[in-house]
């Protein structure tokens, strides 16, 4: 019914499996989303989904005294024919359809965004060229709020980027409709003062299919928390990310996959590499089947290479099951240093140690990278990794 593996390597590594005979049980999975924010008590650390997380650095987004400001972010969208780009209020039908907030960040930054961009793709148009989306930080606080929506059997590519100095709280919703086929490519590139949590919530329609991709390199503390659920049977969803955590970086990504319809299928891997002191990444995977799921497939991995001394991982995966009837479930982690054999296979056939080096690094994230399917971004992001490295010589 289902298989863990958890394969501890010189950091936190912890994962567990539930079975559960009814849905009415109540797990560490329950939660009770809402769009208010008196919903949810200021976190203390000493919460299950606040305790990785360095509250003091959030810069008052969990408490309520972060307060926007007129230099936040710069928001640019870029799109082909057959994309529609609005800027709605607060009030238009399609914000907040996807997923109410499961956090008091996410809540906060519901109630104080005043603006939202909703981009809509028409029904069966294929799109040739990706839509983009530039998120700069000038320099101070906002709330912010995006809607993509599919029309059925419709398909694209969404390349959010996000640059510049911020601190910036943000919900995004992903609306597929039946048959539609949407990759999202969401870059966390952001300065060293940089502070983001966001929300990522999609409803994956009948047969349609997600992939999100999500790489982070910048900012003091980034917090994110991917949601997928579906919305019809023959759903599919695949969660790749990429993580290069540096000294005193926090880099937190907590992923939920609900399975709450028949015969959907999930697939999360999410690869991290950590280097400097006090640089800390943390992943959370949790995977709920619900009773009504049968014929789910679903599994999680995720890896981290730790390249020095000073580095802390927690990595988490989580496994609730409700019904015996699925086609499969698992989940691995595992985190382990670099490896030294590796190094010294090369190094014996000419290959100076820091290209060595980097050839390792470049190798352990070669297969997330190929998943990005846009050829400048990932070219700028292999990139980015060798300066990563290169700073660290």
């Amino acid at each position: 019914m289902a298989e863990a593996q958890n394969i501890p390597a010189g950091s936190t590594t912890t994962g567990s499996i539930a079975v559960a005979a009814e849905s009415t049980v109540a797990t560490r999975m329950s939660t009770s989303p809402s769009f208010d924010v008196a919903d949810f008590p200021v976190p203390h650390g000493r919460e299950e989904e606040w305790r990785f997380t360095p509250l003091e650095r959030l810069k008052g987004l969990h408490d309520g005294t972060a307060v926007a400001n007129g230099g936040g972010v710069k928001v640019e969208i870029t799109a082909p024919d057959g994309v529609t780009v609005e800027t709605v209020g607060r009030d238009d039908a399609r914000v907040g359809r996807t997923g109410k907030p499961v956090d008091r960040v996410a809540a906060q930054a519901f109630s104080a965004f005043e603006k939202a961009s909703v981009v809509s793709v028409a029904k069966e148009a294929v799109l040739a060229e990706p839509i983009r989306i530039a998120v700069h930080g000038e320099g101070g606080t906002a709330f912010g709020h995006q809607v993509i929506e599919l029309g059925a059997f419709a398909e694209a590519v969404v390349v959010v980027d996000h640059t510049g100095d911020a601190v910036l709280a943000a919900n995004v919703e992903y609306h597929l409709g039946d048959g539609a086929k949407l990759t999202v490519v969401s870059v966390q590139d952001w300065d060293d003062n940089a502070v983001h949590a966001g929300q990522h919530t999609a409803l994956v329609g009948r047969d349609a299919t997600f992939k999100s991709v999500v790489v982070t390199f910048g900012g003091d503390l980034v917090r994110l928390h991917p949601r997928v659920e579906y919305d019809g049977p023959g759903g599919e969803a695949e969660l790749y990310g990429l993580y290069f955590t540096d000294r005193g970086q926090h880099q937190e990504h907590r992923l939920f996959v609900d399975h709450g319809v028949p015969n959907c299928r999930s697939n999360v891997a999410y690869k991290g590499a950590l280097q400097g002191q006090d640089a800390h990444a943390v992943w959370i995977g949790d995977v709920l089947i619900q009773a009504a799921a049968t014929g789910t497939d679903t599994y999680e991995l995720n890896r981290n290479l730790v390249l020095t001394d000073g580095a802390r991982v927690d990595s988490v995966p989580n496994l609730e099951i409700e019904t015996g009837e699925i086609v499969g479930a698992g989940h691995a982690s595992a985190t382990g240093r670099f490896d030294d054999e590796q190094l010294f296979y090369l190094m014996a056939r000419g290959i100076p140690a820091d290209e060595a080096r980097r050839l390792v690094v470049r190798g352990f994230f070669a297969e997330l990278v190929q998943q990005i399917g846009v050829q400048d971004v990932e070219s700028r992001l292999i990139a980015k990794i060798e300066a990563e490295l290169e700073a660290s010589v």
